[in-house]
């Protein structure tokens, strides 16, 4: 039996190899219609079976078979076991019913026939035998080369007497096989468990659903239908669409989790840019907030809108809707070892100030002043040690703004803001040489609506530092500008104003109610300066070249172009200050004067302050003591200068009481007896003035001697005068320094006007049309230095364009005429042009007047005036409105017939062509012939464009 029984499982053992390869053909199946009896088991075991299987459904929900799930009779297969069934059945025993453990799986898999003779025992052990590789649900999954070349188990199969197929399989230790194959892999705490591979699963099965084929519970087995081809297949099956759609659906469901393992991949390295971007930004903001913390805790508020740092001594000033206007570094030459505190009881005034010391160095004043919708701040430096230079520096360039002020300035920048110099004293000089030109006002204003007032009596210097970005003002003395010490120690003292409306403010700071004392003569002689020309007869460097005869010809030539003001320059006398006619070149001038009443012109002759030493009254005038004298000397002894034709002079003391007196009464004497109206005050410019000056009274700086002489001459009739400090009285203008007979002088007469009108100065007399000299080289002194007589006849073109220019200013001035040209071109663009400021430019003018007067604006305005919140209009500095209503744009460059021209808001009239033109816009290439002007007139608001 023993031999038997081996070759027995030998033979079956060979025949469930082949039957597991699909190459066995003679198999039948469990469920075919046979004549096989069934086996039957001991009841004893049977029951003992039971109990296992009631334990085991009681610790698992017993799950539904297929047959149950889709309401079908599926055959059913028992499975045995071997030793406990006898070879042959008893066929007085009945058959016993047919039972199942509970929670099988039933599938409509079926077995072969003949697989009870496989010798699962042997297989089982030699299972056990081999090591068991623990391995993860998707290492299984991917583990495809390990399973399938695992060792084949070794099975038996004997088959029974008589032809009957019984298939019995021995199973030991199935209850650890049934609870694998029941969990998905993790415990209840989410652990995942280790998972075995399955010896039972092809490298195809592996990858695609749990093992179907054999269940191991309790000696019991359910085994998939093999087909005729593969005994491990059950492709023929129902349950292969299935496992089609579970392998569909598990692919599915990783195709996501691929991408987004992906993405978790890239927002890693996203995570770590983002995080050291943090770590930098709190950092930095970590390192801001401890510098403005202690900024703050030193930055105390004083009267509402001035934030001030005490120690780093940074002011920052408020608008009314408390946004930053203007900030600057005040004590900018203060040390920084220094802790400021508040001034001794003593040294605060009364008027509300606040006062902040840095002891033994220098004393802060500031104050507050409220005038309804503006807002003005007064500083105050006090030095208190020797060499002390109070400097306050503020930016120069804030949200688009621009500072003006200062006049015309070396270089004719547009703007402050466009300047780089060094320290200089503000005072009026030749702009050729020195730092500012013949017009000044210690008053400077931002576009976007901040002003700076500097008080005379400060020992004003000003510099401009475009690198730094700032424009700074200190107080120091010199030898010259601000020899008169007025404090032992340089003092700084100027107030800032603030306000939304820049044209309001504007008139804050430069009025001085030009209505006061105004006669109605003086509004008639504004009048004829603004509506008729000015005609100042040529003349060479010599005082022979100028007589009565060119007097005359000169005024019928003049004539044809319209009356006006003939202007004799200081040739009609002798010698400088004889203030008497030189009866030698003029032994007729009343009759001449007479003639040219007349003809309906006006008569000036030019007066200075400075007295030639070769004049008889130099004489009279040092006898007099009305000279000013030298400093550190007796008052008899005068101090002398040099002035045009002049070359040694000595000046008249304002200061005396004795001078004003003396003056007019020479200059009413000229008026009794030759019938002249008005004076052309030639004072020159600060520089002027002897180097040691002194006059018996001190004067602030040299500026206040040019103030009080036009202010003691305002009763005897003054046309205009060569420089000021202030604004003089109606109907006197303020004359452009000299300029040179080439293209620069042209763009530097537009420039003087512009700037002179934003300093204050409303009434601007431009200088000769065509140039007032000609000069080849550049020259190191003063023009006023030397006696330049008429250039000759410019360029023809240059002509025209400067005569384009000129009949939009306030005032023109002619030298050479049209008529010396004996051009038709000439003559016809001279016609075109009178006849353009006869019906456009005066009214506007006489319309402007007014409100000039009143508000201190000028007639001529740069384009920001209009409106300084357009950026354009700020960087424009070759274009002029005149009033509200009209823009010019001349052409200021040789060979020139294009150029681009910026109109601000509105819709302007074109003069050229009559076409309507939309503002807030650049018109690029703008086509101007040589015979033409560009200019524009606004329309009303209802145009239709």
């Amino acid at each position: 039996m023993s031999h038997s029984g081996n070759s027995n499982s030998t033979q079956s053992g060979g025949d469930a190899a082949q039957a597991l390869n699909g190459q066995h053909p003679e198999l039948t199946y469990a469920d075919a219609d046979t004549d096989e009896e069934e086996l039957e088991l001991d009841s004893e075991q049977e029951q003992e079976r039971r109990e296992k299987r009631q334990l085991l459904a009681g610790a698992m929900a017993r799950k539904q078979s297929l047959g149950e799930r889709r309401n079908v009779e599926l055959p059913l297969l028992k499975v045995v076991d071997e030793k406990d069934t006898p070879s042959k059945p008893s066929p007085a025993e009945p058959p016993s019913p047919e039972k199942f453990a509970p929670g099988l799986r039933r599938n409509s898999i079926s077995l072969p026939s003949g697989i009870n003779a496989l010798d699962l025992e042997a297989l089982r052990l030699r299972h056990q035998m081999q090591p068991q590789e623990a391995l993860d649900e998707e290492i299984i999954a991917d583990d495809g080369a390990s399973s399938l070349g695992s060792p084949a188990p070794t099975t038996s199969a004997t088959t029974p007497d008589k032809g009957v197929s019984t298939t019995t399989i021995n199973f030991a230790n199935t209850s650890t096989a049934s609870a694998n194959d029941d969990s998905d892999g993790d415990d209840e705490f989410g652990t995942r468990r280790p998972v075995h591979r399955d010896r039972f699963r092809s490298r195809r099965r592996a990858s695609i659903a749990p093992l179907p084929a054999l269940r191991l519970n309790s000696k019991e087995m359910l085994a998939s239908d093999f087909d005729s081809h593969s005994v491990a297949s059950n492709q023929a099956s129902i349950t292969s669409v299935n496992s089609l759609a579970s392998l569909l659906r598990e692919k599915m469901q990783a195709f996501p989790q691929l991408i987004r393992k992906k993405k978790r991949e890239t927002k890693d390295y996203k995570i770590k840019i983002f995080v050291i971007i943090m770590f930098f930004m709190i950092i930095f903001l970590i390192g801001y907030a401890y510098v403005a913390y202690h900024q703050q805790l030193l930055t105390k508020s004083y009267f509402q809108k001035i934030k001030f740092n005490s120690k780093d001594r940074i002011l920052r000033i408020l608008s009314h809707d408390d946004k930053e206007v203007i900030s600057g570094q005040l004590g900018v030459t203060l040390g920084y070892d220094t802790a400021p505190f508040h001034c001794l009881e003593e040294q605060r005034r009364s008027d509300g100030s606040v006062c902040i010391e840095w002891n033994g160095i220098a004393r802060l004043h500031m104050n507050f002043e409220d005038k309804g919708v503006f807002r003005c701040y007064t500083l105050q430096w006090q030095a208190l040690t020797p060499g002390l230079l109070p400097t306050d520096c503020y930016e120069l360039k804030r949200d688009n703004g621009l500072w003006f002020g200062g006049g015309v300035t070396k270089g004719q920048e547009w703007s402050l803001s466009y300047a780089n110099f060094d320290f200089a004293p503000y005072a009026s000089g030749d702009s050729q040489v020195h730092q500012f030109g013949n017009g000044v006002k210690r008053y400077f204003i931002n576009s976007i609506g901040v002003a700076m007032q500097v008080s005379e009596k400060t020992p004003l210097q000003l510099g401009v530092n475009r690198t730094e970005n700032r424009f700074c003002l200190r107080a120091a003395n010199d030898e010259f500008t601000f020899v008169n010490r007025l404090t032992p120690l340089p003092q700084l003292d100027y107030r800032i104003c603030t306000t939304e409306d820049m044209r309001s403010l504007h008139m804050l700071m430069t009025q001085q109610s030009l209505w006061d004392g105004l006669k109605k003569p003086d509004m008639k002689v504004l009048k004829s300066l603004l509506n008729e020309p000015v005609w100042r007869i040529p003349h060479d460097s010599s005082p022979d070249s100028l007589n009565e005869t060119a007097i005359c010809d000169y005024s019928e030539s003049a004539i044809a172009m319209g009356l006006g003001h003939i202007v004799i320059n200081e040739f009609w006398q002798e010698n400088i200050g004889d203030f008497t006619v030189d009866k030698s070149r003029f032994p007729t001038l009343k009759d001449t004067i007479a003639v040219l009443h007349r003809r309906g012109f006006k008569v000036v002759l030019t007066i200075q302050p400075f007295i030639s030493t070769d004049s008889a009254n130099f004489k009279d005038a040092v006898r007099r003591k009305l000279l000013i004298y030298e400093r550190h000397s007796e008052r008899s002894i005068p101090a002398l200068t040099r002035y045009k034709s002049s070359s040694s002079a000595g000046v008249l003391d304002i200061t005396n009481n004795d001078s004003v007196p003396w003056l007019l009464e020479k200059l009413q004497a000229l008026r009794d007896e030759y019938g002249v109206e008005r004076f052309y005050l030639d004072l020159g410019t600060g520089y002027n003035l002897p180097h040691y000056y002194q006059c018996r009274e001190t004067l602030d700086n040299p500026d206040t001697y040019a103030r009080l002489f036009t202010a003691a001459l305002d009763g005897a009739g003054l046309m205009a005068v060569s420089t000021a400090s202030v604004v003089p009285k109606p109907p006197a203008f303020l004359s452009t320094p000299p300029v040179n007979a080439t293209w620069e002088g042209l763009k530097e007469t537009l420039a003087a006007v512009l700037n002179y009108g934003v300093i204050g100065y409303p009434f601007v007399l431009p200088g000769v049309i065509g140039g007032d000299y000609l000069l080849q080289r550049p020259i190191s002194k003063m023009v006023s230095f030397y006696s330049l007589g008429q250039p000759p006849l410019p360029d023809q073109e240059l002509f025209i364009r400067w005569l384009q220019l000129a009949t939009f200013l306030p005032a023109m001035q002619f030298g050479h005429l049209p008529s010396e040209y004996r051009s038709d071109l000439v003559t016809r663009v001279a016609q075109e042009l009178k006849e353009i400021r006869e019906t456009v430019v005066i009214d506007l003018l006489m319309k402007y007047l007014h409100p000039s007067m009143n508000e201190g604006l000028p007639l001529v305005r740069p384009l920001w005036m209009m409106d300084p919140h357009d950026p354009a209009c700020l960087i424009v500095s070759d274009e002029f409105s005149v009033g509200e209503e009209l823009i010019v744009a001349p052409i200021l460059d040789p060979g020139r017939e294009t150029r681009e021209v910026y109109l601000p808001q509105g819709v302007w009239k074109d003069g050229i062509d009559g076409s309507l033109r939309k503002g807030s816009r650049w018109m690029h290439g703008y086509r101007v012939p040589k015979d033409k002007v560009a200019f524009f007139r606004k329309m009303p608001d209802n145009t239709r464009f």
